[in-house]
């Protein structure tokens, strides 16, 4: 199952709770369709099949495709000073 560095705990919580989102929100990592890539958005509440990784307070869903793809990975991200958040995803130890 995907793992949260401690600094993504931190990036998440700050982007949800900026995004002004309700307690059940949290960012939703899905395939994206137009490509290999993985498209990130704030959302108030997972979807029906998404597997939901909880840590320190920050919620990430992540939809069938994404789940198996970062089910040995781990997220770290890292705020910018021009606002930017940057996502690095790693290999489990």
């Amino acid at each position: 199952m995907l793992t949260l560095t401690e600094n993504a705990q931190s990036v998440i919580t700050g982007i949800v709770d900026g995004a002004q989102a309700p307690q059940t929100g949290g960012i939703r990592i899905s395939q994206d369709l137009a490509g290999p890539g993985l498209h990130v958005a704030v959302a108030d509440q997972p979807e029906a099949e998404d597997q939901v990784v909880e840590s320190a307070g920050a919620k990430v869903f992540l939809d069938p495709q994404a789940a198996t793809v970062l089910d040995d990975k781990i997220l770290d991200a890292s705020a910018q000073p021009d606002g930017r958040v940057d996502f690095a995803i790693g290999q489990q130890a």
